[in-house]
């Protein structure tokens, strides 16, 4: 018997951090809300920073998810952007675990092939995919779509890790 599971996906980002709840019951998806964090651009990191988390733990609070699913950050060309990518990451890590809840990490190719079938995509496939997947879903930019990607992931990893528990019992008896 399978237990309905609230994930809140986040695509962190130092300008705009997309996040997305979905609800996942076995096979089911049901998309509950999705949005983006945003942090002013003339503030300093650290005032930057704290917009990111003020405004994921709002979220955290509002929705009450069960378990959160970051991506994984990409090496990027300048290293500055690529340090401020990843104080942004740790934000989407640290909110949802300081709440308590299991933090998973997807890279963006497994993100891909978890909502499209193949590991490189347009964004544009990604958004498509959302719709019929969950029909209800609505988002706003590319962040809050990417960030319901991820949770669609990470569901996609529940379900095969809950069928290798079940298998592994039913082995054992």
């Amino acid at each position: 018997m399978s237990a309905l599971i609230r994930i809140v996906g986040i695509d962190p980002g130092l300008r705009r951090t997309g996040w997305g709840v979905i609800e996942t019951l076995g096979n089911s998806l049901r998309f509950v809300a999705s949005g983006t964090v945003t942090s002013d651009d003339k503030a300093d990191l650290a005032s930057r920073l704290c917009q990111l988390h003020d405004g994921l733990a709002d979220v955290i609070h509002l929705h009450q998810p069960d378990e959160a699913a970051v991506e994984q950050t990409f090496v990027n060309k300048d290293a500055t952007a690529t340090l401020k990518l990843g104080q942004a990451r740790g934000i989407a890590m640290l909110v949802p675990a300081r709440a308590g809840l299991p933090v998973a990490e997807y890279a963006p190719n497994a993100v891909k092939k978890a909502v499209i079938g193949v590991g490189h995509g347009e964004k544009q496939q990604i958004h498509l995919m959302l719709k019929v997947l969950m029909p209800k879903a609505t988002f706003q930019g590319n962040d809050a779509a990417d960030a319901l990607a991820i949770a669609i992931c990470h569901a996609h990893h529940l379900g095969g890790a809950a069928n290798r528990l079940k298998a592994m019992a039913r082995a054992a008896l």
